[in-house]
Formats: structure tokens, C-alpha cells, sequence
């Protein structure tokens, strides 16, 4: 079973119990004894739904969600809302590394100019090493 197959069984499976929790809920808001039967058809129902939702688990027990995703969720957000953040702070954070990386390239490359003018010889024997061309 593809995994999109395995997503749409479980989100019918829970479109379903939700239905029925639903139709149980206005049951027991308006109780007559008469629709005792019809209350405890759907408790068997909630039970079965619950019996298939356990089922789909199982074919999704490698999948992961951050508990941050719960959290949109409970703040009434969108969860796709948390992906576009997260990428968002991730481009943020990698612009952010990236300008010290590139200070940093600027500071080594005036570090060794100011070295070389002091330390003419030494300069000379570390660019060696490094395999770099000392300059002219």
C-alpha cells in the first residue's frame, strides 16, 4: 500500500468517527429512552472506529510529527503553517551563517596580509605548507 493510500484510509477512517461523534453527541443532547437502541449502535460504532483507527496506526508507525505541529493545532493554526516557519527560519538562520562565514573569510584573508608584513619568513613557510603561492 503506497503511503498516500495509507493517509487517505486513515483521514476517511477519521472523517467517519467524527461523523459519529457527531451523530452520538446529538443523541445523548436530546435523550428519549426510545433511542436507547440507536445510542448504543453508535457507541459500537465509536468503538469499531476506534478499533480501525488503531489499524491504520500501525501501517504509519514510521511516520513522526513534530510536537510543534500539535501545537498549531491546538493554538487553532494551520498546520502547513509550521512547515512555511520553519523554512523560513531555516533561510534566516542560513543567511545568517553565511555573513559570518563570509566575515570570517574577510578576517583570515587581513590576518595573513598583516602577518605577511610582519612576519615575512614565517608567512612565507605557512603559505608553503598550506599549498598556497606566497605572493609576489
Amino acid at each position: 500500500m503506497a503511503m498516500a493510500e495509507k493517509f487517505d484510509s486513515l483521514e476517511e477512517h477519521l472523517e467517519k468517527f467524527v461523523e459519529n461523534i457527531r451523530q452520538l453527541g446529538i443523541i445523548v443532547s436530546d435523550f428519549q429512552p426510545s433511542s436507547q437502541t440507536g445510542l448504543n449502535q453508535k457507541l459500537n460504532f465509536m468503538v469499531t472506529g476506534l478499533q480501525d483507527i488503531d489499524k491504520c496506526r500501525q501501517q504509519l508507525h514510521d511516520i513522526s510529527v513534530p510536537l510543534e505541529v500539535f501545537e498549531y493545532i491546538d493554538q487553532g493554526r494551520n498546520p502547513q503553517l509550521y512547515t512555511k516557519e520553519c523554512l523560513e527560519r531555516a533561510l534566516a538562520k542560513n543567511e545568517q551563517v553565511k555573513g559570518k562565514i563570509d566575515t570570517m573569510k574577510k578576517f583570515k584573508s587581513l590576518l595573513i596580509q598583516e602577518l605577511t608584513k610582519v612576519f615575512p619568513e614565517d608567512m612565507a613557510k605557512y603559505k608553503a605548507i598550506r599549498g598556497e603561492d606566497p605572493p609576489p
